[in-house]
């Protein structure tokens, strides 16, 4: 599946869709879930052009538990802000704890042990 099919952008947007409040995947995380055809780099740009009124864009972060969009949103750092008035905590660094933030839907195993990048 390419980036350009029907379909190929809207199984992104259906997963982001059901990411709670609060919580977050990553890029790789959503690309693993959905399989060939996806990978961390082209849910990125599937994520770029969502509609943000009906996809919670700013709950997918990437692999360091940091924004990849601080620089490219007015005001700077929207993503993390609006994370953060969800209840997302970020360290000095700009890194969230994944091992406490990441969310995994029903039909994807969580696994056993997460790195925790939030650091101290």
């Amino acid at each position: 599946m390419k980036v350009d099919e029907p379909g190929y952008r809207e199984r992104v947007y259906k997963l982001v869709a059901k990411i709670p409040r609060g919580r977050v995947m990553t890029y790789g995380q959503i690309a693993d879930i959905l399989g060939e055809g996806y990978t961390a780099r082209t849910v990125g740009y599937v994520m770029h052009g969502a509609d943000a009124e009906n996809v919670p864009w700013q709950r997918v972060i990437n692999s360091q538990g940091a924004c990849s969009t601080g620089k490219m949103t007015l005001p700077v750092n929207l993503q993390q802000q609006m994370l953060e008035s969800e209840g997302v905590e970020f360290n000095s660094k700009g890194k969230c704890d994944l091992g406490r933030f990441r969310w995994f839907p029903e039909c994807y195993e969580e696994p056993d042990e997460l790195p925790s990048l939030f650091l101290k």
